[in-house]
C-alpha cells in the first residue's frame, strides 16, 4: 500500500485577524497610475496581499506582545537593553552590541567607523543600502560571489557562496590594508535569498586569517546577518554533517567565523522595527558607542523604545525554533513550486524569504532598458492586488560614471512576511502570476519620468511607453 505524504500545518494558532479587501480593477488601475507604476508608492489600503517586503511586516507572538507591556522606557540603562544584550550574546555569540533603529542604521555606523576613502569592500553580491553606505564612506564595492549566483536557472545549493579565487585576487591586487572587511551576506537577497554554506564561511575565515594587515591583524569578516536563521536552516537541510544539529547550534557556528555583524531585526528577529551592530573588538565597540549617540541615540537604546528592544530580544530566541523555520521556508517553497510546475521562470533553488520571478525571461520581449521587472510588478498589482517589488536595473541604479547598471538578474521579488499569510493566500498569488505569464506578450514596457539621485527604486516614477500595450491584458 502506497504511503501518502502527510501535510503539515502552521506551527501557531491565530488569535487576532486584520480584515483585507481587494479593490476593484478600476480602483487598482487608478492606484498604480497615481503611484507612478512604482509599487513602493502604493497606499497599503489599496493592496490585497502585500509581498513588498518581509522587513518589519512579521506577526509578533503572544510572548513578544506580552514583552511589549514590560517596556522600561528609561533614557539610559533600560533593563530591556540588558535582555537584548544577553540574547545577542547567547544566540549570535558576539561580545558587544549596540542597538539601532533598523539595519541600515547599523550599516551606516559600521561603514563610517571601518571604511576610509580608497578602500575596497568585497562582498557576495551587493545589497542596495549596504553598498550605498559603503560608497558614501569612500569605499568601492567589489562583487566576489560565485558565478552561479547570477544564473537564475542554476541549481547550486549554496549560490550565495563567496568565490575564494575572486576574493584572493582582490586582496593580492589592492593589499590587505585597503580592505577594511569582507562583507558576507547570509542569505544573499539580490541573488534570490540564496544561502552560504558552512564550508564556505570557514574557508573565507581561513583565507582572511592568512592575509595580515600592517597592524598584524587579519582581514575582518563582517556579516550582514539579516536572514541568518534562514541560512542556518538551509545548512541544516542541504549540507553534509548538519542534519542532526539544531538551527540554533548551526547559527552559533556560522557567526563564529565573523568578527561582527549588522542586523536588521525587522526580518529574522520577528519585530516591526529595530536592528543592531555587533562586534568582538573592544575598540570597534567603543567607536560604535560614540557614533551611535550622534545618529541614533544612547548606546543603550539606539533609537528604540524599551518595549521594542524587549520584543526583539524575545524574537531572537523564537527565530531559531526549528519547527517555525521549517514552516516559514516551506511556505516560500510552496509558492515557488506552484510557479515552477506551471513553467513560470523563477530563480532556483527557491530561497528562504521570497520567490523571485525572472522578469527578463518572463517578459523577454521587453528590453532591460524598458524596465521589465518594474513592469511586471505593476502588472501583477493591477491583475490581483498583489504587491511585489522590482529587483533589477532600477534597484541597481547608476554607476559613478552616471550610466545605468544592467545586472544579469532582472527580478520581481514576492516576499513572504513571517507568520502573516496562509497557503490560501499563496494560491491566489500563484493564480495571478500564472495568468499573467500565459498572456505575457500583451504587456508593454515603461519609461522612467522621475529619478531620485540615491536608491531610486523607492521613489522613482514611471509611465507606460505604450499605454494600450501595458493595459492589453489587465483590462481584458
Amino acid at each position: 500500500m502506497a504511503t501518502r505524504r502527510r501535510r503539515t500545518a502552521e506551527p501557531y494558532k491565530i488569535k487576532m485577524v486584520e480584515p483585507i479587501r481587494m479593490k476593484t480593477r478600476a480602483e487598482r488601475e487608478e492606484a498604480i497610475q497615481k503611484a507612478g507604476y512604482n509599487t513602493f508608492l502604493l497606499d497599503s489600503a489599496d493592496v490585497y496581499i502585500d509581498l513588498l517586503t518581509d522587513s518589519g511586516t512579521s506577526a509578533m507572538s503572544d510572548n513578544q506582545w506580552a514583552g511589549m507591556m514590560l517596556g522600561d522606557e528609561a533614557y539610559a540603562g533600560s533593563r530591556n537593553w540588558h535582555h537584548l544584550w544577553d540574547a545577542v550574546r547567547e544566540v549570535y555569540g558576539f561580545k558587544y552590541m549596540v542597538p539601532t533603529h533598523q539595519g541600515r542604521g547599523a550599516e551606516h555606523l559600521i561603514s563610517q567607523i571601518l571604511i576610509k576613502p580608497g578602500d575596497y569592500v568585497p562582498g557576495n553580491m551587493y545589497f542596495t543600502t549596504t553598498r550605498e553606505h559603503q560608497e558614501r564612506a569612500g569605499g568601492t564595492f567589489v562583487d566576489v560571489v560565485i558565478d552561479e549566483a547570477h544564473d537564475p536557472s542554476s541549481l547550486h545549493p549554496f549560490k550565495g557562496n563567496v568565490d575564494l579565487d575572486k576574493l584572493e585576487a582582490l586582496i593580492k591586487k589592492v593589499g590587505p590594508d585597503r580592505i577594511p572587511y569582507v562583507s558576507v551576506a547570509v542569505t544573499v537577497n539580490m541573488a534570490g535569498g540564496q544561502p552560504v554554506s558552512m564550508a564556505n564561511l570557514r574557508a573565507v575565515r581561513e583565507l582572511c586569517d592568512r592575509y595580515r594587515r600592517s597592524d598584524g591583524r587579519p582581514i575582518r569578516v563582517m556579516f550582514d546577518a539579516t536572514r541568518c536563521a534562514e541560512n542556518a536552516y538551509f545548512i541544516q537541510q542541504r549540507e553534509e554533517g548538519y542534519r542532526c544539529r539544531s538551527v540554533r547550534e548551526i547559527l552559533r557556528e556560522m557567526m563564529s567565523y565573523g568578527d561582527g555583524c549588522t542586523m536588521s531585526g525587522k526580518k529574522d528577529n520577528l519585530v516591526n522595527i529595530g536592528g543592531f551592530a555587533a562586534t568582538n573588538e573592544p575598540e570597534v565597540y567603543q567607536a560604535l558607542t560614540q557614533l551611535v549617540v550622534v545618529f541614533e541615540g544612547m548606546p543603550s537604546y539606539g533609537g528604540l523604545a524599551g518595549r521594542d528592544m524587549e520584543a526583539m530580544a524575545r524574537g531572537i530566541y523564537e527565530m531559531v525554533d526549528d519547527d517555525y523555520l521549517a514552516f516559514r521556508v516551506g511556505q516560500v517553497e510552496y509558492l515557488g513550486r506552484q510557479l515552477i510546475d506551471a513553467g513560470v521562470p523563477v530563480v532556483r533553488p527557491i530561497g528562504g524569504h521570497a520567490v523571485f520571478l525572472d522578469a527578463r525571461t518572463f517578459l523577454s520581449h521587453i528590453p532591460q532598458s524598458e524596465y521589465p521587472a518594474q513592469t511586471l510588478a505593476a502588472a501583477l498589482y493591477v491583475d490581483s492586488g498583489v504587491r511585489g517589488m522590482e529587483r533589477g536595473n532600477v534597484s541597481a541604479g547608476r554607476g559613478k560614471d552616471g550610466k545605468e547598471r544592467f545586472p544579469k538578474l532582472e527580478l520581481v521579488r514576492l516576499t513572504i512576511p513571517r507568520r502573516v499569510y496562509t497557503n490560501n493566500h499563496m494560491d491566489v498569488v500563484a493564480d495571478s502570476v500564472i495568468g499573467l505569464f500565459e498572456e505575457r506578450e500583451t504587456i508593454g514596457g515603461l519609461k522612467m519620468v522621475y529619478e531620485p539621485p540615491q536608491l531610486r527604486f523607492f521613489t522613482a516614477r514611471f509611465e507606460p511607453l505604450k499605454k494600450e500595450g501595458f493595459w492589453a491584458f489587465v483590462r481584458g
